[in-house]
């Protein structure tokens, strides 16, 4: 029995999720070969989409608006760095 409504499996799997979204969008997109920038606005859009479904999706005493906001901030550095990219695509080590 948990204190937070969550069960330690499901914490974890609720962890691991966001991490499997991201490998994929690499993954996919070094099989196609898409640029670097719109490789990371994917990435950014899988950690904005995760951010919402942990903050406002889940039911209340399973929500999680703490890793919301980290997905929200990854989401964030993700745009930043892929309009890094987009702008100059050498100095883009991603």
């Amino acid at each position: 029995m948990s204190h937070t409504g969550v069960e330690v499996f499901d914490f974890l799997l609720y962890t691991i999720y966001p991490v499997i979204g991201i490998f994929l969008v690499e993954i996919v997109s070094r099989l196609v070969k898409s640029p670097k920038w719109i490789k990371l606005w994917i990435q950014a859009i899988v950690s904005i989409g995760f951010g919402i479904y942990y903050w406002f999706i889940l039911p209340a005493p399973q929500n999680f608006p703490l890793t919301a906001m980290v997905m929200f901030a990854l989401g964030l550095a993700l745009i930043y760095q892929g309009r890094r990219a987009k702008i100059s695509p050498d100095k883009s080590p991603y």
